[in-house]
């Protein structure tokens, strides 16, 4: 927040409303798991929050027609709410109107096309696993918040539509879409398509109690683990410890980070001690190598958590964020490392 936080504007220099919203939500878990109030009043200050207290903002225009972006702004919403609730603050109606606002334009770009399934973007010309995913999550995490059927009924459609889109491989892991044909498309399997599914299945099975839930969510996780990992630290396909005439764009820089913090989601939800006996030591892992390799003399982080670097180390707006992300999950369900 010292290094990048801008109050003038509400941003984060540097950032993208997407990437400020992850950033913004991970420092009000953060703050809502150590009982602190570090950055008291940044939630009505950020961009977003200054948005979310105008119930006639134009989401449309602030997402830029991203349905994927209308996601990410939901859940950071949620977390200050929680936060501003914690704290008696006032203002958190008109955060809630916001962030439902936000879902219903995500539900509009739903439609029948490939069987299903919310458009990536307003101009309807690809469906994709992160936006779906992202419907899937709020779907079933507003149902538990509100008790709105429709959010149910939209989390179970999104999830059976999910299931047999083909958009998971042969490896339990999801590619980012399908191509004009409805067919995957094979291209990248980012981390955060698989962990954002996770905490879309958990809040699903704690909606519903159908614990095959479960186990779709960790065929995922568990190949996370086994595929896209080096020394068993997450590595984006993109890093590189040697500079490369192709590294990880400043968004592919934090995927990693979404990965720990909806798998810390996952546990959240489901709060049974095998799973976390399970993930802790994994989330425990991604600390410690982001400690070890990512960090610098200035405690500023990079995108390269699984080696020392040799070049190839990004240092941004959006890395940093990323790391703490794993710090945040390791400290609520890692033993110490």
């Amino acid at each position: 927040m010292n290094k990048y936080y801008n109050s003038t504007s509400g941003r984060l220099n540097g950032g993208s409303v997407w990437t400020d919203a992850n950033a913004l939500e991970t420092v009000h878990m953060l703050m809502l798991q150590n009982r602190r109030s570090d950055w008291d009043g940044v939630a009505d200050n950020s961009y977003l929050g200054r948005h979310a207290l105008n119930t006639s903002s134009d989401w449309q225009a602030f997402t830029g027609g991203y349905n994927d972006d209308a996601g990410w702004c939901i859940l950071d919403i949620w977390a200050m709410a929680d936060y501003k609730i914690f704290r008696g603050e006032d203002g958190v109606e008109d955060y809630f109107i916001s962030a439902g606002q936000l879902y219903d334009k995500m539900a509009e770009n739903w439609d029948d096309t490939c069987g299903g399934g919310v458009w990536w973007t307003t101009d309807h010309g690809y469906k994709n696993a992160i936006t779906n995913e992202l419907f899937l999550t709020v779907s079933a995490q507003g149902y538990l918040r509100f008790g709105n059927e429709t959010y149910l009924e939209n989390a179970k459609k999104t999830w059976t539509w999910l299931e047999a889109s083909g958009m998971r491989n042969a490896e339990g892991l999801y590619n980012d879409g399908l191509d004009d044909s409805c067919v995957n498309n094979g291209e990248t399997t980012w981390t955060y398509n698989q962990g954002v599914l996770a905490s879309g299945l958990g809040a699903l099975w704690k909606a519903t109690g159908n614990r095959t839930l479960l186990d779709e969510a960790e065929i995922t996780l568990d190949a996370t683990i086994k595929d896209m990992t080096v020394n068993g630290v997450l590595k984006e396909s993109c890093d590189s410890a040697i500079e490369t005439d192709d590294p990880c764009d400043t968004d592919q820089q934090t995927f990693k980070g979404f990965w720990t913090k909806h798998l810390q989601y996952y546990l959240i939800l489901t709060n049974e001690k095998e799973k976390i006996a399970k993930y802790g030591p994994f989330l425990g892992a991604q600390s410690h190598a982001v400690t070890k390799y990512a960090t610098n003399v200035t405690n500023d982080i990079s995108n390269l958590w699984y080696a020392p670097d040799e070049g190839g180390a990004i240092y941004n707006v959006k890395s940093l964020p990323s790391g703490l992300m794993a710090h945040i999950a390791a400290a609520q369900f890692a033993s110490c490392y």
